[in-house]
């Protein structure tokens, strides 16, 4: 079935309204669809780079307020949708522990969800069943979906298909171990 959802979504960015498309994928994508725009907005790039920032800009806005479905998903339907969805994703058991901790590095957490390959849709949700202040989220989803969607766009602007290969494999890796980094040096700093 994810494969099927895959070829769906990569047939939207030949579309003629593919621009509405990534808007709708992005902002799924947030809240519950199990594909990342990136798959829309890496052959969307390629084609026509002069849209690159337009496009990056597309996907920031509608993932941030898709995020807010998320939000609002964890805040007033948790057992209804967001724990089954998070079930389906396998953080159902996680759930329980996470929650007693997730507001201690909330800032962190979305950060890190919207900037690597992990689901964001599970942080979204997350952030709002334990209540996380909405404007951190809000602030921390737009800086962390920037990051992501304008590097991406950045690098196929700058250096076209041949960096496809390592976006698509290789960039989470890359922003995970940065991001491990830079919270490791906050922590350094914080406690020596």
């Amino acid at each position: 079935m994810i494969q099927r959802l895959y070829n769906w979504t990569m047939s939207l960015a030949e579309h003629p309204n593919a621009l509405w498309a990534l808007a709708l994928v992005s902002f799924v994508e947030s809240s519950f669809f199990p594909i990342p725009p990136d798959v829309l907005m890496i052959p969307m790039i390629i084609a026509r780079p002069n849209r690159a920032w337009l496009i990056a800009t597309v996907a920031l806005v509608a993932s941030v307020l898709g995020g807010l479905l998320g939000y609002a998903i964890g805040a007033f339907a948790f057992e209804q949708i967001g724990q089954p969805i998070l079930e389906s994703l396998g953080k159902g058991d996680a759930v329980a522990e996470f929650n007693t901790r997730f507001n201690d590095f909330g800032f962190w957490a979305v950060l890190g969800a919207g900037i690597t390959p992990f689901p964001f849709k599970v942080i979204t949700i997350m952030s709002g069943w334990t209540g996380m202040p909405l404007g951190v989220f809000i602030a921390t989803s737009i800086i962390a979906r920037a990051i992501r969607f304008y590097l991406v766009a950045g690098l196929l602007w700058k250096f076209g298909s041949p960096i496809r290969d390592f976006i698509e494999k290789r960039l989470g890796l890359v922003t995970t171990i940065f991001l491990v980094f830079l919270f490791g040096g906050f922590l350094l700093v914080r406690y020596l």
